[in-house]
């Protein structure tokens, strides 16, 4: 017993500068936002630190009117659904195509899986930046996609779907592939797939047992992948920016707005905190349907 707690209080030594420097440089930040939310508009930007308000989380839903009374104002919960509704269509986009992806994968030989993870992780090599211009630079009116579809007489006019929703999507999803490929695999790859051939053995078509045997075991991964897409998706900028532009106004545009032009920090501190609130309830729904789960699973 004693010899389990001196264990268990070195453990605690060796990991509490990481989880103080951790703790420190996520907390900090994200009190300060906190308070800047509550405090009033300074009349030339900033705030006024000495005055507390919950006007910028009335500001999420509602104007002021001449007389001073609340109208109720749904642009910015329209923003805010919108953003919701794009990082959901990029992460079912994402899954669509990185679960047969990793699942390929896992399949092969260890040699040719280290190959094609490599291959997987080649676009973190490259800016964003540079990603998102060869998208503007292929999905632009009589890009290259545009050229190569009039070429085969699939079409009689460019497409025109740049600065576009659909745009935005293809973007987020090309972004955050990696992100879905990589969390799936790992759980595809240490799955025991004899549970397969068992399943072979019993009558099981390859659908029936994909459904069955693959899919449950790989949930672990898939649920992962699914979090790891829609939490950095929720708050994109930069690729809503650049092939959406801005005619698709997001989360992360808007608070970057009230930051910058609008020089309204209490509003733009409200906004992230209520985009932080919305990404721990998915985590805290993650813990709380696989904490039970031997291994994460």
């Amino acid at each position: 017993m004693a010899r389990q707690t001196g264990e268990s209080g070195r453990r605690a030594l060796l990991i509490a500068p990481s989880v103080l420097v951790i703790g420190f440089f996520m907390l900090v930040p994200v009190f300060i936002m906190a308070a800047i939310s509550f405090m009033e508009r300074g009349s030339g930007g900033g705030v006024n630190w000495n005055s507390f308000t919950t006007e910028p989380y009335l500001q999420f839903l509602f104007e002021r009117d001449l007389d001073d009374s609340l109208l109720l104002n749904t642009d910015y919960l329209q923003i805010f659904f919108r953003s919701i509704w794009l990082a959901v269509l990029t992460t079912l986009l994402t899954l669509a195509v990185g679960l047969p992806t990793a699942l390929y994968m896992a399949l092969q030989p260890e040699r040719r899986r280290n190959l094609l993870i490599f291959l997987v992780t080649i676009p973190f090599w490259t800016n964003l930046l540079v990603r998102n211009y060869a998208w503007i630079l292929l999905l632009r009116n009589n890009g290259l996609i545009d050229q190569v579809l009039i070429g085969l007489g699939l079409r009689s006019e460019p497409m025109g779907v740049l600065y576009s929703t659909f745009s935005i999507a293809v973007g987020l999803t090309y972004t955050f592939m990696p992100f879905m490929v990589l969390p799936v695999y790992a759980s595809l790859e240490k799955m025991d797939w004899r549970l397969v051939e068992a399943a072979y053995d019993l009558g099981a078509n390859r659908w029936r047992a994909l459904r069955r045997v693959v899919l449950p075991l790989a949930m672990p991964g898939i649920a992962a992948g699914c979090i790891l897409v829609f939490i950095p998706c929720l708050g994109a900028f930069v690729t809503p920016e650049l092939l959406g532009g801005g005619k698709s106004l997001m989360i992360g545009n808007l608070i970057q707005s009230q930051f910058g032009a609008a020089r309204n920090w209490p509003f733009g501190a409200a906004l992230s905190m209520a985009l932080l609130v919305s990404v721990l309830l998915a985590m805290m729904l993650y813990l709380w349907r696989y904490r039970r789960a031997p291994g994460g699973a």
